[in-house]
Protein backbone atom coordinates (compact mmCIF):
# COMPACT_ATOMS: atom_id res chain seq x y z
CA UNK A 1 0.00 0.00 0.00
CA UNK A 2 1.18 3.48 -0.84
CA UNK A 3 1.76 6.74 1.17
CA UNK A 4 -1.28 8.02 0.06
CA UNK A 5 -3.83 5.07 0.26
CA UNK A 6 -5.35 4.10 3.50
CA UNK A 7 -7.90 1.42 4.19
CA UNK A 8 -9.64 4.06 6.23
CA UNK A 9 -9.67 8.08 5.75
CA UNK A 10 -11.49 9.65 8.31
CA UNK A 11 -12.80 13.50 7.59
CA UNK A 12 -12.49 15.67 10.84
CA UNK A 13 -10.93 15.45 13.67
CA UNK A 14 -13.27 15.99 16.31
CA UNK A 15 -14.46 13.35 19.10
CA UNK A 16 -16.57 11.18 16.46
CA UNK A 17 -13.36 11.78 13.80
CA UNK A 18 -10.51 10.68 16.29
CA UNK A 19 -11.91 8.27 17.84
CA UNK A 20 -12.49 5.99 14.52
CA UNK A 21 -9.43 7.04 13.95
CA UNK A 22 -7.68 5.63 16.93
CA UNK A 23 -10.07 2.90 17.18
CA UNK A 24 -9.22 2.31 13.44
CA UNK A 25 -5.66 1.63 13.81
CA UNK A 26 -6.15 -0.29 16.81
CA UNK A 27 -7.70 -2.59 14.53
CA UNK A 28 -4.55 -2.73 12.32
CA UNK A 29 -6.36 -0.65 9.24
CA UNK A 30 -3.85 2.04 7.78
CA UNK A 31 -5.65 5.05 8.87
CA UNK A 32 -5.37 8.74 8.00
CA UNK A 33 -7.37 11.49 9.40
CA UNK A 34 -8.23 14.84 7.15
CA UNK A 35 -8.45 17.83 9.80
CA UNK A 36 -8.59 21.10 8.35
CA UNK A 37 -8.33 22.98 12.41
CA UNK A 38 -4.20 23.86 13.31
CA UNK A 39 -5.50 21.57 16.45
CA UNK A 40 -6.95 18.41 15.95
CA UNK A 41 -9.94 17.53 18.90
CA UNK A 42 -13.00 19.95 16.59
CA UNK A 43 -15.54 22.04 18.20
CA UNK A 44 -15.34 20.24 21.40
CA UNK A 45 -11.80 20.25 22.29
CA UNK A 46 -10.71 23.97 20.77
CA UNK A 47 -13.94 26.19 21.61
CA UNK A 48 -16.14 23.99 23.01
CA UNK A 49 -16.83 21.28 25.73
CA UNK A 50 -13.56 21.68 27.50
CA UNK A 51 -12.84 25.64 27.20
CA UNK A 52 -16.72 26.11 28.39
CA UNK A 53 -16.02 23.50 31.04
CA UNK A 54 -12.85 25.57 32.02
CA UNK A 55 -14.50 28.07 32.46
CA UNK A 56 -17.85 26.90 33.95
CA UNK A 57 -15.59 25.78 36.46
CA UNK A 58 -13.29 28.60 37.47
CA UNK A 59 -16.85 30.69 37.47
CA UNK A 60 -18.30 28.43 39.81
CA UNK A 61 -15.54 28.51 42.34
CA UNK A 62 -15.17 32.61 41.81
CA UNK A 63 -18.82 32.75 43.06
CA UNK A 64 -18.66 30.30 45.81
CA UNK A 65 -15.44 32.50 47.46
CA UNK A 66 -18.20 35.52 46.62
CA UNK A 67 -20.86 34.27 48.58
CA UNK A 68 -20.94 30.79 48.93
CA UNK A 69 -17.78 29.35 51.68
CA UNK A 70 -19.04 31.90 54.14
CA UNK A 71 -22.22 29.35 55.35
CA UNK A 72 -19.10 27.11 55.61
CA UNK A 73 -17.36 29.39 58.30
CA UNK A 74 -14.71 30.66 55.80
CA UNK A 75 -14.22 34.15 55.40
CA UNK A 76 -12.55 35.57 52.41
CA UNK A 77 -12.86 38.86 52.05
CA UNK A 78 -11.66 41.01 48.95
CA UNK A 79 -12.26 38.09 45.94
CA UNK A 80 -11.40 40.01 42.92
CA UNK A 81 -11.69 38.63 39.16
CA UNK A 82 -8.49 38.39 36.77
CA UNK A 83 -10.40 37.69 33.56
CA UNK A 84 -7.17 37.32 31.78
CA UNK A 85 -6.09 34.73 33.90
CA UNK A 86 -8.93 32.74 34.06
CA UNK A 87 -8.71 32.52 30.33
CA UNK A 88 -5.07 31.63 30.51
CA UNK A 89 -6.13 28.50 32.49
CA UNK A 90 -8.70 28.19 29.69
CA UNK A 91 -6.08 27.89 27.20
CA UNK A 92 -4.05 25.65 29.17
CA UNK A 93 -6.62 23.28 29.59
CA UNK A 94 -7.55 23.46 25.90
CA UNK A 95 -3.74 23.33 24.66
CA UNK A 96 -3.13 20.42 26.77
CA UNK A 97 -6.15 18.25 25.70
CA UNK A 98 -5.07 19.15 21.61
CA UNK A 99 -1.66 18.07 22.50
CA UNK A 100 -2.84 14.66 24.06
CA UNK A 101 -4.75 14.28 20.81
CA UNK A 102 -1.31 14.45 18.49
CA UNK A 103 0.36 12.65 21.15
CA UNK A 104 -2.36 9.56 20.23
CA UNK A 105 -2.16 10.31 16.57
CA UNK A 106 1.53 9.32 16.57
CA UNK A 107 0.98 6.50 19.21
CA UNK A 108 -1.63 4.58 16.95
CA UNK A 109 0.59 5.85 13.69
CA UNK A 110 -2.34 7.89 12.32
CA UNK A 111 -1.40 9.78 9.66
CA UNK A 112 -2.46 13.89 10.12
CA UNK A 113 -3.38 15.18 6.97
CA UNK A 114 -3.52 19.09 7.64
CA UNK A 115 -6.08 21.21 5.30
CA UNK A 116 -9.78 21.21 4.44
CA UNK A 117 -11.03 17.73 2.52
CA UNK A 118 -13.44 17.06 0.08
CA UNK A 119 -14.51 13.92 -1.17
CA UNK A 120 -13.47 13.66 -5.22
CA UNK A 121 -15.22 9.99 -5.23
CA UNK A 122 -16.46 6.94 -2.79
CA UNK A 123 -12.53 6.53 -2.70
CA UNK A 124 -11.11 9.47 -2.67
CA UNK A 125 -10.42 12.84 -0.57
CA UNK A 126 -8.72 16.11 -2.24
CA UNK A 127 -7.81 18.63 0.22
CA UNK A 128 -8.69 22.06 -1.33
CA UNK A 129 -7.19 24.46 1.55
CA UNK A 130 -4.53 24.46 4.15
CA UNK A 131 -0.83 23.13 4.38
CA UNK A 132 -1.51 19.69 2.17
CA UNK A 133 -3.84 21.52 -0.31
CA UNK A 134 -3.57 19.77 -3.87
CA UNK A 135 -2.97 16.41 -2.31
CA UNK A 136 -5.41 13.46 -3.01
CA UNK A 137 -5.63 10.22 -0.87
CA UNK A 138 -7.29 7.09 -1.84
CA UNK A 139 -8.88 4.66 1.26
CA UNK A 140 -10.98 1.51 0.57
CA UNK A 141 -13.40 3.22 3.27
CA UNK A 142 -14.04 7.10 4.31
CA UNK A 143 -15.69 8.30 7.53
CA UNK A 144 -17.54 11.44 7.56
CA UNK A 145 -16.69 13.00 10.72
CA UNK A 146 -17.19 16.79 10.15
CA UNK A 147 -19.46 17.42 12.69
CA UNK A 148 -21.55 20.95 13.24
CA UNK A 149 -21.76 24.87 13.38
CA UNK A 150 -23.81 27.41 14.98
CA UNK A 151 -27.00 27.98 13.30
CA UNK A 152 -28.07 31.33 11.94
CA UNK A 153 -31.18 33.11 12.07
CA UNK A 154 -32.48 36.03 9.63
CA UNK A 155 -31.31 39.73 11.06
CA UNK A 156 -28.42 38.58 13.44
CA UNK A 157 -25.33 39.04 12.32
CA UNK A 158 -22.24 37.43 13.97
CA UNK A 159 -19.21 39.32 14.25
CA UNK A 160 -17.97 36.95 17.06
CA UNK A 161 -17.22 40.37 19.01
CA UNK A 162 -20.53 42.16 20.10
CA UNK A 163 -23.02 39.59 18.48
CA UNK A 164 -21.43 35.93 19.24
CA UNK A 165 -21.23 32.21 19.00
CA UNK A 166 -20.41 29.97 21.74
CA UNK A 167 -16.86 30.41 20.04
CA UNK A 168 -16.71 34.13 20.77
CA UNK A 169 -18.16 33.83 24.15
CA UNK A 170 -15.63 31.72 25.25
CA UNK A 171 -12.98 34.75 24.31
CA UNK A 172 -14.55 38.03 25.26
CA UNK A 173 -11.87 40.43 27.08
CA UNK A 174 -14.28 41.73 29.43
CA UNK A 175 -17.43 41.25 31.35
CA UNK A 176 -20.13 42.52 29.64
CA UNK A 177 -22.62 44.70 31.78
CA UNK A 178 -25.55 43.10 29.52
CA UNK A 179 -25.44 39.89 27.89
CA UNK A 180 -29.34 38.44 26.13
CA UNK A 181 -28.56 35.15 24.87
CA UNK A 182 -31.32 33.45 21.98
CA UNK A 183 -32.04 30.34 22.69
CA UNK A 184 -32.92 28.71 26.01
CA UNK A 185 -30.59 25.65 25.13
CA UNK A 186 -27.73 23.57 26.73
CA UNK A 187 -24.84 26.30 25.43
CA UNK A 188 -26.82 29.28 26.22
CA UNK A 189 -27.77 28.24 29.85
CA UNK A 190 -24.18 26.85 30.15
CA UNK A 191 -22.41 30.47 29.19
CA UNK A 192 -25.05 32.55 30.37
CA UNK A 193 -24.64 30.98 33.88
CA UNK A 194 -20.58 31.91 33.35
CA UNK A 195 -20.84 35.26 32.59
CA UNK A 196 -23.47 35.45 35.36
CA UNK A 197 -21.56 34.88 37.80
CA UNK A 198 -18.76 36.80 36.42
CA UNK A 199 -20.89 40.08 36.55
CA UNK A 200 -23.29 40.26 34.06
CA UNK A 201 -27.14 41.02 33.73
CA UNK A 202 -27.84 37.58 31.35
CA UNK A 203 -31.52 37.93 29.78
CA UNK A 204 -32.66 34.41 28.34
CA UNK A 205 -34.71 34.72 24.91
CA UNK A 206 -36.38 31.47 23.90
CA UNK A 207 -39.05 30.86 21.36
CA UNK A 208 -40.28 28.00 23.13
CA UNK A 209 -42.78 28.54 26.34
CA UNK A 210 -39.69 26.54 28.20
CA UNK A 211 -35.87 26.53 28.58
CA UNK A 212 -34.12 23.24 27.82
CA UNK A 213 -37.46 22.18 25.74
CA UNK A 214 -36.47 18.69 25.19
CA UNK A 215 -35.53 17.60 28.49
CA UNK A 216 -38.22 16.35 31.49
CA UNK A 217 -40.72 18.72 31.92
CA UNK A 218 -40.42 19.03 35.48
CA UNK A 219 -36.90 19.74 35.00
CA UNK A 220 -36.87 22.46 32.73
CA UNK A 221 -39.15 23.92 35.16
CA UNK A 222 -37.55 23.45 38.25
CA UNK A 223 -34.50 24.41 36.69
CA UNK A 224 -35.65 27.95 35.32
CA UNK A 225 -36.82 28.77 38.84
CA UNK A 226 -33.26 27.89 40.67
CA UNK A 227 -31.39 29.82 37.60
CA UNK A 228 -33.85 33.02 38.13
CA UNK A 229 -32.80 32.98 41.72
CA UNK A 230 -29.13 33.14 40.54
CA UNK A 231 -30.28 36.21 38.63
CA UNK A 232 -31.06 35.70 35.05
CA UNK A 233 -34.12 36.61 33.36
CA UNK A 234 -36.15 35.04 31.04
CA UNK A 235 -38.37 36.16 28.04
CA UNK A 236 -40.27 32.64 27.06
CA UNK A 237 -42.36 32.52 24.07
CA UNK A 238 -40.78 35.15 22.44
CA UNK A 239 -38.27 35.67 19.30
CA UNK A 240 -35.60 38.14 18.15
CA UNK A 241 -36.24 39.51 14.81
CA UNK A 242 -33.11 41.70 14.49
CA UNK A 243 -29.97 42.73 16.32
CA UNK A 244 -28.27 45.59 15.39
CA UNK A 245 -24.67 46.30 16.96
CA UNK A 246 -23.76 50.07 17.03
CA UNK A 247 -20.38 51.32 19.04
CA UNK A 248 -22.72 51.62 22.26
CA UNK A 249 -24.05 47.87 22.27
CA UNK A 250 -26.52 46.25 20.38
CA UNK A 251 -30.19 47.03 20.11
CA UNK A 252 -32.13 43.67 19.67
CA UNK A 253 -36.33 43.82 18.48
CA UNK A 254 -37.75 41.29 20.25
CA UNK A 255 -41.60 40.05 19.47
CA UNK A 256 -44.35 37.22 20.88
CA UNK A 257 -43.92 34.37 19.27
CA UNK A 258 -47.17 33.76 18.65
CA UNK A 259 -47.08 37.49 16.78
CA UNK A 260 -47.93 40.75 18.93
CA UNK A 261 -45.98 44.10 19.10
CA UNK A 262 -42.26 44.14 19.11
CA UNK A 263 -40.06 45.58 22.02
CA UNK A 264 -36.35 46.82 21.85
CA UNK A 265 -34.00 45.18 24.51
CA UNK A 266 -30.05 46.51 24.94
CA UNK A 267 -27.25 44.71 25.82
CA UNK A 268 -23.09 44.88 25.16
CA UNK A 269 -23.08 41.05 24.16
CA UNK A 270 -25.28 38.95 22.31
CA UNK A 271 -24.95 35.28 22.21
CA UNK A 272 -26.51 33.50 19.61
CA UNK A 273 -27.21 30.19 20.69
CA UNK A 274 -30.35 28.58 18.89
CA UNK A 275 -28.78 24.99 18.04
CA UNK A 276 -26.35 23.34 15.60
CA UNK A 277 -26.49 22.26 11.98
CA UNK A 278 -24.33 19.95 10.19
CA UNK A 279 -20.84 21.08 8.67
CA UNK A 280 -20.71 19.72 5.26
CA UNK A 281 -20.37 22.71 3.16
CA UNK A 282 -17.17 22.04 0.50
CA UNK A 283 -17.73 18.45 1.07
CA UNK A 284 -18.90 17.34 -2.21
CA UNK A 285 -21.96 15.18 -0.83
CA UNK A 286 -24.26 16.55 -3.75
CA UNK A 287 -21.58 15.95 -6.28
CA UNK A 288 -21.21 12.58 -4.87
CA UNK A 289 -25.13 11.81 -4.72
CA UNK A 290 -24.72 11.25 -0.86
CA UNK A 291 -28.10 11.93 0.29
CA UNK A 292 -29.10 14.11 3.00
CA UNK A 293 -32.11 15.64 4.18
CA UNK A 294 -33.52 19.57 4.23
CA UNK A 295 -31.30 20.13 7.12
CA UNK A 296 -28.17 18.91 5.53
CA UNK A 297 -28.17 15.95 7.93
CA UNK A 298 -26.55 12.82 6.53
CA UNK A 299 -28.71 9.61 6.08
CA UNK A 300 -27.42 6.54 6.99
CA UNK A 301 -28.44 2.64 7.66
CA UNK A 302 -27.77 1.07 11.06
CA UNK A 303 -24.03 0.31 9.92
CA UNK A 304 -23.27 4.16 9.39
CA UNK A 305 -22.77 3.71 5.65
CA UNK A 306 -24.34 6.27 3.02
CA UNK A 307 -25.90 5.63 0.57
CA UNK A 308 -22.39 5.46 -1.20
CA UNK A 309 -21.18 2.31 -0.23
CA UNK A 310 -17.59 2.59 1.04
CA UNK A 311 -18.53 6.22 2.85
CA UNK A 312 -19.54 6.68 6.22
CA UNK A 313 -21.12 9.33 8.24
CA UNK A 314 -21.34 9.98 12.08
CA UNK A 315 -21.62 12.24 14.75
CA UNK A 316 -22.98 15.64 14.76
CA UNK A 317 -23.23 15.51 10.93
CA UNK A 318 -26.03 12.40 11.44
CA UNK A 319 -29.49 12.23 12.40
CA UNK A 320 -29.62 11.80 16.57
CA UNK A 321 -28.44 14.21 19.40
CA UNK A 322 -25.51 16.52 18.89
CA UNK A 323 -23.77 15.21 21.54
CA UNK A 324 -19.45 14.66 21.61
CA UNK A 325 -19.75 11.36 23.61
CA UNK A 326 -22.62 10.05 21.33
CA UNK A 327 -20.08 10.97 18.27
CA UNK A 328 -17.40 9.01 19.81
CA UNK A 329 -19.51 5.89 20.60
CA UNK A 330 -20.30 5.83 16.72
CA UNK A 331 -17.01 6.41 15.66
CA UNK A 332 -15.86 3.53 17.70
CA UNK A 333 -18.15 1.35 16.39
CA UNK A 334 -18.50 2.06 13.04
CA UNK A 335 -14.72 1.42 12.57
CA UNK A 336 -15.17 -1.85 14.46
CA UNK A 337 -18.46 -2.51 11.86
CA UNK A 338 -15.70 -1.62 8.92
CA UNK A 339 -13.41 -4.71 10.17
CA UNK A 340 -15.41 -7.19 10.35
CA UNK A 341 -17.18 -6.93 13.99
CA UNK A 342 -20.75 -6.45 15.23
CA UNK A 343 -21.14 -4.22 17.80
CA UNK A 344 -23.89 -1.75 18.92
CA UNK A 345 -25.24 1.17 20.35
CA UNK A 346 -28.41 1.74 22.45
CA UNK A 347 -29.45 4.76 22.03
CA UNK A 348 -31.59 4.94 25.00
CA UNK A 349 -28.98 4.54 27.39
CA UNK A 350 -26.71 7.81 26.23
CA UNK A 351 -27.23 10.50 28.52
CA UNK A 352 -26.98 14.35 28.34
CA UNK A 353 -25.49 17.24 30.59
CA UNK A 354 -26.24 20.56 31.28
CA UNK A 355 -22.89 21.79 33.21
CA UNK A 356 -24.24 24.40 35.25
CA UNK A 357 -24.64 24.84 38.93
CA UNK A 358 -26.85 22.64 39.95
CA UNK A 359 -26.23 20.29 37.15
CA UNK A 360 -28.58 18.83 35.07
CA UNK A 361 -28.49 15.03 33.63
CA UNK A 362 -30.62 12.69 31.88
CA UNK A 363 -31.17 9.34 29.85
CA UNK A 364 -33.91 7.69 28.19
CA UNK A 365 -36.75 8.83 28.09
CA UNK A 366 -39.46 11.40 29.42
CA UNK A 367 -42.21 11.83 31.17
CA UNK A 368 -44.05 13.26 27.88
CA UNK A 369 -42.09 11.06 25.65
CA UNK A 370 -43.86 8.00 27.80
CA UNK A 371 -47.30 9.67 27.56
CA UNK A 372 -46.84 10.36 24.04
CA UNK A 373 -46.31 6.29 23.31
CA UNK A 374 -48.84 5.69 25.57
CA UNK A 375 -46.56 3.48 27.93
CA UNK A 376 -48.11 2.89 31.71
CA UNK A 377 -45.15 3.96 34.12
CA UNK A 378 -44.36 4.46 37.31
CA UNK A 379 -42.11 7.52 38.81
CA UNK A 380 -40.31 7.36 41.81
CA UNK A 381 -38.90 11.42 42.71
CA UNK A 382 -36.45 12.02 45.74
CA UNK A 383 -34.81 15.90 46.99
CA UNK A 384 -31.37 16.53 47.77
CA UNK A 385 -32.76 17.97 50.92
CA UNK A 386 -33.14 14.84 52.41
CA UNK A 387 -29.85 13.34 52.09
CA UNK A 388 -27.08 14.36 54.59
CA UNK A 389 -24.07 14.44 52.22
CA UNK A 390 -26.05 16.99 50.14
CA UNK A 391 -26.83 18.85 53.33
CA UNK A 392 -23.24 19.31 54.38
CA UNK A 393 -22.09 20.28 50.92
CA UNK A 394 -24.20 23.08 51.57
CA UNK A 395 -25.77 22.16 47.90
CA UNK A 396 -29.29 21.06 48.68
CA UNK A 397 -30.89 21.92 45.45
CA UNK A 398 -32.90 19.53 42.97
CA UNK A 399 -33.75 16.14 43.05
CA UNK A 400 -33.88 12.68 41.21
CA UNK A 401 -36.66 11.38 38.92
CA UNK A 402 -36.77 7.76 37.84
CA UNK A 403 -39.59 6.65 35.62
CA UNK A 404 -39.85 2.23 35.18
CA UNK A 405 -42.44 0.53 33.27
CA UNK A 406 -45.36 -0.13 35.25
CA UNK A 407 -45.61 -3.66 34.66
CA UNK A 408 -42.30 -5.32 34.12
CA UNK A 409 -40.04 -2.30 36.47
CA UNK A 410 -38.14 -2.14 33.82
CA UNK A 411 -36.15 1.37 33.83
CA UNK A 412 -37.07 3.58 31.01
CA UNK A 413 -35.81 6.72 32.16
CA UNK A 414 -34.32 9.12 34.69
CA UNK A 415 -34.15 12.99 35.09
CA UNK A 416 -31.70 14.62 37.62
CA UNK A 417 -31.48 18.32 39.19
CA UNK A 418 -28.57 18.56 41.52
CA UNK A 419 -24.71 18.41 42.24
CA UNK A 420 -22.91 16.17 40.36
CA UNK A 421 -26.18 15.30 38.26
CA UNK A 422 -23.88 14.54 35.54
CA UNK A 423 -21.72 11.75 37.39
CA UNK A 424 -25.03 10.24 39.15
CA UNK A 425 -26.64 9.81 35.79
CA UNK A 426 -24.07 7.24 34.94
CA UNK A 427 -25.36 4.65 37.23
CA UNK A 428 -28.87 4.84 35.62
CA UNK A 429 -27.42 4.43 32.22
CA UNK A 430 -25.68 1.31 33.21
CA UNK A 431 -28.98 -0.12 34.24
CA UNK A 432 -30.75 0.82 31.32
CA UNK A 433 -27.78 -0.49 28.94
CA UNK A 434 -28.75 -4.16 30.93
CA UNK A 435 -31.97 -3.81 30.85
CA UNK A 436 -32.39 -3.35 34.57
CA UNK A 437 -35.26 -2.43 37.18
CA UNK A 438 -35.58 0.03 39.42
CA UNK A 439 -35.48 -2.71 42.48
CA UNK A 440 -32.10 -3.83 40.65
CA UNK A 441 -30.77 0.09 42.12
CA UNK A 442 -33.01 0.05 45.07
CA UNK A 443 -31.33 -3.52 46.19
CA UNK A 444 -27.76 -2.55 45.66
CA UNK A 445 -26.08 -1.16 48.68
CA UNK A 446 -25.21 2.32 47.79
CA UNK A 447 -21.94 4.07 50.54
CA UNK A 448 -23.24 6.17 53.04
CA UNK A 449 -22.64 9.34 52.98
CA UNK A 450 -22.95 10.04 49.45
CA UNK A 451 -25.53 11.87 46.71
CA UNK A 452 -25.86 8.44 45.13
CA UNK A 453 -27.96 7.58 47.66
CA UNK A 454 -30.22 10.12 46.14
CA UNK A 455 -30.62 7.75 43.16
CA UNK A 456 -31.29 4.75 45.47
CA UNK A 457 -33.72 6.88 47.23
CA UNK A 458 -35.85 7.86 44.40
CA UNK A 459 -35.70 3.82 42.99
CA UNK A 460 -37.36 3.42 46.09
CA UNK A 461 -39.82 5.78 45.93
CA UNK A 462 -40.77 4.06 42.58
CA UNK A 463 -42.19 1.19 44.87
CA UNK A 464 -43.08 4.09 47.61
CA UNK A 465 -41.31 2.98 50.44
CA UNK A 466 -38.52 5.71 50.55
CA UNK A 467 -36.81 5.41 54.04
CA UNK A 468 -35.19 8.84 54.58
CA UNK A 469 -38.33 10.87 53.72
Amino acid sequence: MSDNQYDVVVVGGGPGGYVAAIRAAQLGLKTACVEMRATLGGTCLNVGCIPSKALLHASERFEEAEHGLEALGIKTGGVKLDLKAMMGHKEKVVGDNVKGIEFLFKKNKIDWIKGKGRLKSGTEVEITEGPDKGKTVAAKNIIIATGSESTPIPGVEVDEKQIVTSTGALELAKVPKKLVVIGGGVIGLELGSVWARLGSEVTVVEFLDRILPTNDGEISKNFQRILKKQGIEFKLSSKVTSAKASKTGVTLTVEPAAGGDAQEIKADVVLLSVGRRPFTEGLGLEELGIETDKRGVIQVDGHYRTNVPTVYAIGDCIPGAMLAHKAEDEGVVCAEMIAGQKPHINYDAIPGIVYTWPEVASVGKTEEELKSAGIEYKSGKFPFTANGRARAMNATEGFVKILADKTTDKVLGCHIIGPDAGGLIHEIVTIIEFGGSAEDVARTCHGHPTLNEVVKEAALAVDNRTIHM
